[in-house]
């Protein structure tokens, strides 16, 4: 049984989730992460950043983190 502190928020969870979908264009994710978030894209972009270096986050979706790493660091360097 755990107490909590491993596991992600249900917010962290959700943003996870947003970034496994597809977005049909321009705009469309950002709509739906203030209707179904209710939080605003930079926050949400702020969030998602600091999950990234998140072990929870790893242990719960390593594909999606792993991937959003590696497009992290691909923006770094070009930087």
């Amino acid at each position: 049984m755990t107490d909590g502190r491993d596991e992600l928020s249900g917010r962290d969870r959700a943003v996870l989730a947003f970034e496994r979908a597809s977005w049909s264009g321009p705009g469309a994710k950002e709509r739906a992460i203030r209707e179904d978030l209710g939080i605003s894209p930079t926050r949400y972009y702020q969030l998602l950043n600091a999950l990234l270096d998140d072990p929870r986050a790893l242990a719960h979706d390593p594909v999606t983190v792993n991937r959003l790493r590696r497009v992290r660091e691909a923006q770094r360097a070009r930087r």
